[in-house]
């Protein structure tokens, strides 16, 4: 009499350390996966806000930029100003983001007694892709602000 017969239904596996590790190792890849898509597409849309509100300061400032035009700025100096804006503003929002990171690290550590390691790199990281994504989206209106027609710029109401 076989051991199915007198346990019927008490099936049971056997996993040796190795399989548990991989396993383990595939769950996190996938996790890992998915954390990165969701941070893509949470830059994404953040470019598009902040590729938003550069139009709409290009659009309120036309005036400004028909005067700065007319005493002598160059097409280069008014791109660069809408890029320096533009990187500002991403590079505040990342501020902001890696502090609530850190202050969410820490509570968590707290909370769960787990060890939550800050990495300078994954901060540095984090900073330079929002760098990236405030230049990124910041061209086309930079590059609109630059080419605006002086006479149309300074006729603007």
């Amino acid at each position: 009499m076989g051991i199915s017969a007198r346990h019927p239904g008490n099936s049971f596996e056997i996993k040796t350390q190795l399989e548990l590790l991989q396993t383990s190792e595939s769950v996190s890849s996938i996790v890992t996966a998915l954390l990165t898509a969701l941070a893509a597409v949470s830059l994404f849309v953040g470019g598009i806000g902040i590729m938003n509100i550069m139009l709409v300061a290009v659009t309120e400032r036309t005036r400004e930029i028909g005067v700065r035009r007319a005493v002598g700025a160059r097409q280069a100096s008014i791109l660069t100003q809408f890029l320096m804006e533009s990187a500002i503003l991403s590079l505040t929002g990342g501020f902001i983001g890696v502090a609530a990171g850190i202050i969410l690290s820490s509570l968590a550590a707290r909370v769960f007694v787990w060890n939550v390691p800050i990495l300078p790199v994954g901060v540095a990281l984090a900073l330079s892709s929002s760098l990236f994504v405030g230049i990124a989206s910041g061209i086309y209106p930079a590059h609109r602000a630059a080419r605006l027609g002086l006479v149309d710029a300074l006729r603007f109401e």
